[in-house]
Order: C-alpha cells, then structure tokens, then sequence
C-alpha cells in the first residue's frame, strides 16, 4: 500500500491510505489540532497491529479473549539513563527514544495465557519494524523539471 500525503494550511497534512483519507496535525500553539500528530499516529500504527495481533492469536487458539486496551507513550532519555538501552557507549548524551506501553487482556483468561499474550504483541509486524533495523530512502522530484502530483 501507498499513502500520499500533502500539505494543507499551517502544519495541516492531507494522508491518503487506500480509500481512507484523514487529517495530520500538530497540536494547536503549534498547529490546529485539526487531526493526530505524527507522534500519535505512530503510536495509533504500534497499538492497532498489536490489538489486532492478539485477536488473531486468541481466535487461532480459541481462547476467551474479549477485549484488548493498550496505552502508549512515547519519550526521549539520554543513553546513560538507560541501563537496558543497546546504545553506543561512547556517546552517553545520545538520546533514545522509548515507547511504553501497557497492555489489558479482558475476557475469562488464564494468567498463562494473558502473559502468552504479552508476548504474542510484542511480536506484530508493526513492533517488529520498529524495532529492527530500518532504511528509509528519499527522492526529490523536480531537481531537473517541474514536480508532478503524486498520484
């Protein structure tokens, strides 16, 4: 899948994903608030696959999973800070950025079960590609002709 994104007014952006289209925004001093931040939709992305993920499991297993509720906050410390952090030693200012999260498996489930569910989420796809190593490549249009609209 493709999203298109484009700017509106102040810091508003346009995101086209598939047939759905909605509104990113900063928060309003900054922005509008018209929509989600960047931040918030990251972390939307992180707990909708890992919501998803468990019922997934859970139907797969047949277990009486009802409901999921996931909380997530995103933060930076400085890698001295962190005694779990794979930081590069030699820079303690580097600064990590952390995602905590809090999961709640609803429904009548064993404690077996409810902590094979943890597991299971920090397993969905979207956990994984933040966690692994990622590449992210950029092309800018229009250095030798005028930019066409992105379709």
């Amino acid at each position: 899948m493709t999203v298109i994104a484009h700017s509106l007014q102040n810091f508003q952006v346009a995101i086209t994903a598939g047939r759905h289209n909605f509104i990113a925004d900063e928060p309003a001093g900054i922005g509008d608030d018209a929509g989600p931040s960047p931040y918030d939709l990251l972390l939307a992305s992180l707990a909708a696959c890992k919501v998803m993920t468990a019922h997934m499991y859970a139907r797969r297993k047949n277990w009486p999973l009802e409901t999921v509720e996931i909380s997530l906050k995103t933060y930076n410390v400085h890698a001295k800070d962190c005694e779990s952090c794979l930081a590069d030693p030699a820079d303690p200012n580097a600064r990590i950025s952390m995602i905590e999260t809090t999961v709640r498996f609803l429904g009548d489930l064993t404690a077996e079960q409810r902590a094979r569910l943890g597991e299971i989420v920090d397993r969905c796809p979207v956990h994984r590609t933040l966690t692994g190593e990622i590449m992210i490549t950029t092309t800018v249009e229009g250095l030798d002709q005028p930019p066409q609209p992105l379709t």
